[in-house]
């Protein structure tokens, strides 16, 4: 009896091991189209080409409204059922205010997944652009707090 629970528990710990270290593999994975705050407004500064979108939730951006300047407002919602609002000719940062940058890498993954190369996310998202002191504005366009998660 007790042989048979000492391996139910260890099954679990394995499988929440292996769980583990696939996901973190898959972040690793991503980090390389990643860009710190740094490198985006040195690219903002000199003029570079560059769409910048803001996909952060509803709720977030009610919490805090303001945007990096000349950065899209995209709800993550529309970019997953509408991958064309991401140019593929030009350079991107999407970029969210989650601490592990969840939104930002779910918009990421679905680009990278639509054979998107251009693009990357913003290490650290608004936060950090903020801790750094770089510029922001205030965000007061209407928008819906429709929280739904998509159907795809």
């Amino acid at each position: 009896m007790y042989l048979i629970a000492i391996c139910a528990v260890g099954l679990i710990v394995l499988i929440f091991g292996i769980v583990r270290i696939v996901q973190l593999r898959n972040r690793r994975e991503l980090e390389k189209y990643s860009i710190d705050v740094d490198e985006l407004h040195a690219l903002l500064e000199s003029k570079k080409d560059i769409v910048v979108l803001d996909v952060r939730q509803p709720l977030d951006l009610l919490a805090h409204s303001e945007i990096i300047p000349g950065a899209v407002r995209v709800p993550p919602k529309e970019v997953m059922e509408q991958a064309e609002l991401i140019p593929k000719d030009k350079d991107s940062v999407v970029y969210c205010t989650c601490v592990s940058e969840k939104t930002s890498r779910m918009v990421l993954k679905s680009a990278l997944h639509l054979k998107f190369s251009r693009i990357r996310f913003l290490k650290g998202g608004l936060a950090a652009w903020k801790e750094k002191g770089y510029p922001v504005e205030v965000y007061d366009k209407p928008f819906h707090l429709d929280t739904a998660p998509s159907h795809s």
